[in-house]
């Protein structure tokens, strides 16, 4: 979705403001301003990001004007001021940070009438709010705060068992035409070998099942990696994987879980190639974040756009990619071909897996 009509534009900014302020208007203002966890930024850290990220590029950089606040850009720069030291910053508190957010708006909206419409920047800046009421309602989930109704994950209806996908050459990624981000283009040919995809993502009773089979306490399912990570942390199941329906999908699993749930059932992650082919006939997808094998790097002919720091800087064999979107994800941003990415070891993601096999793994189970 792309929008070029500046009332259209106006009137998504204002539904996609109402919605930011909805979220957290059951809170008080202390937990808007304390530091839930490390991991975590500040709730009203988030607020103010918003605001600065809007004013760059919605008015200075569209228009040339000066910042709003030039003395809080680097505050809430995200690579200035790492998530793990916010809370101990001198941010705005949380009234200060609504008033900046409508003093933004209000520039934004003058910057509109006068220079029209970017169809790139004006849409990407209102799906990085969009994605940044996501991160809150992580935050949000960690401390106990979400609103009453979420998270909403309710049973799986689709049929269980696989889908069989044929070999073939998939087009991986977005088309040229309209907004994508820049690690989904530029779309490429890629050949799948034929391969076998769950047609749900793996459920709260399976996830018991591996827990009480030992899946916490034998090796052999785990990576190097995985293992030493959760003895490090002494890691055993989320809550959420008991206080879920049985048959809703499960949540809040690393990729180190999801590795060694796949390999306790004879399976493997799914590429995010075979992910992206398969997707259109798989249930649930959009419940959970599903993670794949693939690590976050840039298709072939990459180009950074329009800035290097939204995906380029994480490239590399660090991070895992995920694909699909969650009951938390807008639905403007979970698009078929958007990639998330983080680090195999977290949990606070609204992620779950959705296992693959190859033909002849069925043949030997």
């Amino acid at each position: 979705m792309t929008v070029t009509d500046p009332a259209t534009l106006v009137e998504d900014l204002a539904a996609t403001r109402q919605r930011t302020l909805d979220l957290v208007a059951h809170l008080p203002t202390a937990d808007l301003e304390r530091q839930i966890a490390p991991i975590m930024s500040p709730l009203v850290w988030d607020l103010g990001h918003i605001a600065a990220y809007e004013d760059l590029w919605l008015v200075h950089r569209h228009t040339g004007t000066e910042l709003l606040r030039p003395d809080l850009a680097a505050l809430y720069d995200a690579f200035e001021t790492p998530r793990a030291v916010r809370g101990d910053l001198e941010i705005l508190r949380h009234a200060d940070a609504v008033a900046y957010l409508d003093g933004v708006r209000e520039r934004t909206l003058a910057a509109i009438a006068t220079h029209g419409v970017d169809p790139t920047i004006h849409e990407m800046v209102l799906r990085h709010e969009l994605q940044h009421t996501e991160t809150m309602r992580q935050a949000m989930a960690i401390a106990g705060l979400l609103p009453p109704g979420e998270p909403d994950l309710p049973p799986l209806r689709g049929p269980d068992g696989w889908l069989h996908v044929a070999a073939g050459t998939h087009a991986l990624g977005a088309p040229a035409a309209g907004f994508a981000y820049d690690n989904e283009r530029p779309r490429h040919g890629v050949h799948v070998n034929a391969y076998m995809i769950a047609r749900r993502p793996v459920t709260n009773a399976t996830w018991l099942a591996f827990v009480e089979g030992g899946g916490y306490v034998r090796r052999e399912w785990w990576s190097a990696e995985g293992w030493a990570w959760k003895e490090e942390y002494d890691i055993t199941h989320h809550p959420a994987v008991v206080d879920g329906a049985a048959d809703a999908p499960a949540c809040h699993l690393s990729w180190f879980e999801a590795e060694a749930l796949a390999r306790w059932r004879g399976a493997r992650l799914p590429t995010e190639a075979e992910w992206e082919k398969a997707t259109g006939h798989l249930d649930g997808v959009g419940m959970i974040w599903e993670w794949t094998a693939s690590t976050f790097g840039g298709y072939p002919g990459f180009r950074a756009h329009p800035y290097r720091e939204y995906s380029e800087v994480f490239f590399g064999d660090a991070y895992r990619v995920l694909r699909g979107g969650s009951w938390a994800t807008a639905p403007r941003v979970a698009t078929t071909t958007f990639r998330n990415w983080d680090l195999p070891e977290r949990r606070q993601l609204f992620a779950g897996v959705r296992l693959a096999r190859d033909p002849e793994s069925e043949e030997q189970s």
